[in-house]
Formats: C-alpha cells, structure tokens, sequence
C-alpha cells in the first residue's frame, strides 16, 4: 500500500479512544487485514497497555476504504482487555 491516510473523523476517534497514529498505522502494515462491512477494509493489531492497571492488552482495529493507490482510515476503535 502506497500511502496512508487518516481522516479527520478517524483522527478524533483516536484521540478520544487512546490510539497513536504509530499505532493506526503498524495496524494497516503489520497487523491483521480483514474484510468489513460496505466494502472497507479493517486492520487489527495488539499493543502493550502502558500505563494502564487494569488491562494488559490494547487492540487498535483501524477501517478504511481503498481510493486510488491510497488507503483513507475513516475511524479507529480501541478495546482493552
């Protein structure tokens, strides 16, 4: 994939749900690709939770839509466990 690129609804979905963009973007590299509803496209990867007591996992899920040779990450989902 040629490049990246984050919406600014995504954008805000990551600040309020604790994603970085380094995060959304190892998803899409390195993580797991799976189809999603409307024709888009998800990526899922697990990260260490620093900082955080309760949980020691935190999966970053990233969906976007294929435009061109680029790839729009139109929101970002956050779960903990």
């Amino acid at each position: 994939m040629a490049s990246i690129t984050i919406h600014p609804h995504a954008k805000i979905r990551m600040q309020e749900r604790g994603a970085t963009k380094r995060e959304v973007t190892a998803a899409v590299r390195e993580g797991e690709q799976f189809r999603a509803k409307f024709g888009r496209v998800g990526f899922r990867m697990n990260f260490p939770a620093r900082g955080n007591r309760m949980y020691q996992t935190k999966q970053v899920e990233a969906y976007g839509v294929k435009e061109d040779k680029a790839l729009v990450i139109i929101t970002v989902i956050v779960k903990y466990f």
